[in-house]
């Protein structure tokens, strides 16, 4: 450890994972955060899920604690830049990375439902979440919000809603670098390429009636540098966007995808 985030209260939304054979980006980070000295609130609508992080945080020495809460409802994320304040007494990190698919298909075939519910959670909940936020970090005169967006972003066909929705953040990342960066409070993304997660190799697995080795080896063969990234990864450039380290960096949009984009364009 190096005590990069040391003194600093950090709030990870979606901060628990999906069962599965890996860690999960939200778990990696929250871990990775508590391990380099900050207190984290580990966020999740499935409480179980946030506890099982704070668990681990704990019996490897770190401080946490867990809040259950669904961040497409306004009074949950106010509710979140509340408890972390009155548990932590500041907010100095929001990292986003609640993000779902599910129901989702090309513009001829994805239905009206999946598309409104996709983009509720993955871009009108990252929004409430900055928006809760924002106050706190303008008061005290500074802070580092992180989101999570994906390749799908820049490239696909086949998943309409998730693909608009993390173009979504992208803008929403830059729009908020802008709007507040007078008030020192920074805003950056990571756009990921293909992580072994549970959410996605697992998910993909139980959807299609595969194994995870056979998903796994399908999609480590698509990356340009051979294998899929890991949870970690995710979280070490989380990690250097968060800390001070990156206090000239605001509006970024960081590929963390093996040379996926690269090879996109």
């Amino acid at each position: 450890m190096t005590s990069r985030m040391e003194g600093k209260t950090a709030v990870v939304v979606g901060a628990g994972q999906t069962p599965g054979e890996t860690i999960g980006n939200g778990r990696a980070m929250a871990v990775l955060f508590a391990r380099e000295g900050a207190k984290v609130l580990c966020v999740d609508r499935v409480a179980d899920r946030a506890e099982e992080t704070v668990a681990q945080i704990v019996e490897e020495g770190g401080v946490a604690s867990s809040l259950a809460a669904d961040i497409v409802k306004a009074a949950d994320c106010a509710k979140i830049v509340e408890e972390a304040k009155a548990r932590y007494g500041r907010l100095d990190v929001l990292i986003n990375n609640v993000g779902i698919g599910g129901g989702d298909g090309p513009a001829h075939r994805l239905e009206e439902t999946a598309f409104d519910r996709i983009l509720s959670v993955n871009l009108k909940g990252m929004w409430l979440t900055i928006k809760a936020a924002l106050p706190a970090m303008r008061e005290q005169g500074g802070g580092a919000i992180v989101n999570i967006s994906s390749l799908a972003a820049r490239a696909g066909g086949i998943q309409l809603a998730y693909e608009v929705s993390k173009a979504g953040v992208n803008r929403l990342t830059t729009s908020v670098a802008q709007s507040n960066a007078r008030y020192g409070v920074r805003c950056n993304a990571i756009m990921m390429g293909y992580m072994d997660t549970p959410m996605a190799v697992s998910g993909i697995a139980d959807a299609t009636g595969r194994s995870t080795s056979e998903v796994r080896a399908e999609r480590d063969a698509r990356v340009p540098l051979g294998k899929m990234g890991m949870a970690w990864d995710t979280a070490y450039a989380a990690l250097f966007l968060a800390s001070d380290e990156a206090k000239f960096i605001s509006g970024a949009i960081l590929p963390v995808d093996g040379g996926m984009g690269v090879r996109i364009g």
